[in-house]
Parts: structure tokens; sequence; C-alpha cells
């Protein structure tokens, strides 16, 4: 069982940034790819980030050039900095584990889920 919990949510004003932590616990961090969801009232859960086990990195077109993820195989954590933030970016955010062969954008792919983190953004 890999345990993650997210942290570094909050309120920011339209323009900030907040960088997300998510820290890993109960098997081998380097072996999952790691990804960033989230999901905003109303809404589906919805995919914005995914970084392999190697490091390579993909984005959802909506925060490419905004936020950027990182992981910390030393540490068991992946980062999410989010930076000029919009208003369309409250959402609760969640980190997962992908363990299959190739990280995916999607949910389904993701064994592993965190409790997620409140992040808002006022104007």
């Amino acid at each position: 069982q890999l345990v993650l919990v997210e942290s570094g949510g909050g309120l920011v004003q339209a323009g900030g940034s907040l960088r997300l932590s998510c820290a890993a616990s109960g098997r081998t961090f380097s072996n999952y790819h790691m990804g960033w969801f989230r999901q905003a009232p109303g809404k589906g859960r919805q995919f914005v980030a995914t970084i392999s086990r190697t490091g390579n990195t993909y984005y959802a077109d909506s925060v490419k050039g905004r936020f950027t993820i990182s992981r910390d195989n030393a540490k068991n954590t992946v980062y999410l900095q989010m930076n000029s933030l919009k208003p369309e970016d409250t959402a609760v955010y969640y980190c997962a584990a992908d363990s299959t062969l190739l990280p995916s954008r999607a949910e389904s792919g993701y064994n592993y889920w965190g409790p997620g983190t409140q992040v808002t953004v006022s104007t």
C-alpha cells in the first residue's frame, strides 16, 4: 500500500503562486509515475500534470507554462509549483501514483490517491 498525503494548498490572489507537495510512504516511491489531478466544484476530476519514473513531464494545456511538476525520490515527494494562478484553477488538488508501464493522463491509470488539498484563487 502506497500512502499519499498532499499539503500546501490555501487561499491566494489571482496572479499569485503556491507550491503543493505530496509525501509518499509505504512502498518504493521511485517505482511509480506520479500525477496531479484537480476537481472543481460540480465538475469531474481533471488531469493536471504527470512525471514519469525517469523524470519526463506532461501537462494539461490549461496549465502548460504556468505549472511545473517535479519529484525528489530521496524525499519520496512530488511537487506542483503553480504560478500565475487564475480563479479557474480553484479546485481540490489530488496527487496519485501509477505503477503501469507508461505515465497516464487518465484517472484509471492510477492505483493510489491522496485525500486532496484545497486551492482557492480569489479575484
